[in-house]
C-alpha cells in the first residue's frame, strides 16, 4: 500500500514538472509583441537636404552673344567704299534692259558687296532708278522703278539677299546733268546704288 501511494506520488510530481517545463516552453516560443505604430508615425522626419551653392545653380549661364546683324563703323566704311566704287548702270533712251555695259558696272564690286552683306541680315541697301527730263513725270516714274527692279534682280542673282535690296524710282526729279542734249541725257539714264537712308 505505502509502495503503491509513492508511485503515485511520484508519477504526480513528475507530470507537474513537465506541465510546468512545457507552460515554460511555449511561453518561451511567443514572438514579442510588435512596437506601437504611434511612435513610428510621430518620429520626425529628417529636413530635405538643401542643393549647395555653385554657379551653375546660383546664378544663371550667360546668355551666348548674338553676332551683330548690323556691321559696325568701320564695316560700313567698308560698304561705303564698295557703294563708291560701283558705277551707276547706264540704259539706252525709254529702255529698262541691263546693257552689257551695265552689267559690267554692276558686277564689278557686287560680290565682294554680297560677302560683306550676307554677315549683316538687317542692314539694307535701296536701288534708286533714274530717268532723262524727256516724258512726263508719271511715265518716267514708272520707267526709273522698272531700272531699279531690273538692276535687284541681277543683284540678286549675284547673290545678294532680295530682303536686303529696296527700290525707289526718282523718274526726272533728281538728274546728275542738268544740260538739254544727249551726251548728258545718257548720264541720267540710270540706276544708283546707296545704304538705306534710315541707317545712316
Amino acid at each position: 500500500m505505502k509502495y503503491s501511494r509513492l508511485v503515485v506520488l511520484t508519477v504526480a510530481v513528475a507530470a507537474m514538472i513537465g506541465a510546468g517545463c512545457a507552460k515554460k516552453k511555449v511561453a518561451a516560443q511567443a514572438p514579442p509583441p510588435p512596437a506601437p505604430p504611434a511612435a513610428t508615425a510621430e518620429r520626425p522626419q529628417p529636413a530635405p537636404q538643401q542643393a549647395r551653392n555653385t554657379p551653375s545653380s546660383s546664378t544663371p549661364a550667360p546668355a551666348a552673344q548674338q553676332p551683330s546683324r548690323m556691321p559696325s563703323a568701320q564695316t560700313r566704311a567698308r560698304i561705303d567704299t564698295l557703294l563708291g566704287r560701283i558705277e551707276d548702270a547706264y540704259f539706252d533712251y525709254d529702255k529698262h534692259t541691263l546693257r552689257p555695259d551695265a552689267i559690267k558696272a554692276l558686277e564689278a564690286d557686287s560680290t565682294e558687296l554680297r560677302d560683306i552683306l550676307k554677315d549683316y541680315p538687317d542692314y539694307k541697301l535701296t536701288v534708286e532708278g533714274h530717268c532723262d527730263e524727256r516724258g512726263s513725270a508719271e511715265y518716267n516714274m514708272a520707267l526709273g522703278q522698272e531700272r531699279a527692279d531690273a538692276a535687284k534682280i541681277y543683284l540678286v542673282q549675284v547673290g545678294i539677299p532680295s530682303a536686303q535690296l529696296s527700290t525707289v524710282s526718282y523718274g526726272k526729279e533728281k538728274p546728275a546733268c542738268d544740260s538739254h542734249d544727249e551726251s548728258c541725257w545718257q548720264k541720267n539714264r540710270r540706276i544708283h546704288i546707296v545704304a538705306d537712308s534710315q541707317q545712316r
